[in-house]
């Protein structure tokens, strides 16, 4: 099984058409200073360095809640990400939460992110 069926069954979609949460993910990776690194810098900066470590790393994932994501994205942020993909802003909060670990996770199987454009390539080929 390819990297791209792993996460499209952690979505639930079989690699097939659009899941608006993962378009959330592409979307907060592209439009974030530092790209995926700047990112999960700033959920290491709310002091959730540990979970994050554990998505990166080969071990199980530690979960992180919505209330995180509200932390860490601020309410603008996520009221606009919501809002772009038709969700609630506490369905977009669980749902990242949720989805953002195992993406990591998918990205990183040996216990690191790929570099620069191949994380962005890998990212919108989960989109379908």
């Amino acid at each position: 099984m390819g990297l791209m069926d792993m996460v499209g069954g952690l979505l639930g979609q079989g690699g097939q058409g659009q899941n608006p949460l993962m378009s959330a993910v592409v979307g907060l990776v592209q439009n974030h200073p530092g790209g995926i690194q700047g990112l999960l810098g700033q959920f290491q900066e709310k002091g959730l360095g540990d979970q994050v470590a554990s998505w990166i790393g080969t071990g199980a994932n530690q979960g992180i809640s919505a209330e995180h994501i509200q932390s860490v994205l601020g309410s603008d942020q996520l009221q606009q990400l919501a809002s772009k993909f038709g969700l609630s802003q506490g369905d977009a909060a669980a749902g990242l939460a949720n989805i953002l670990p195992q993406v990591v996770d998918q990205l990183s199987p040996q216990g690191s992110l790929p570099e620069g454009g191949d994380i962005m390539n890998l990212l919108k080929g989960f989109l379908g």
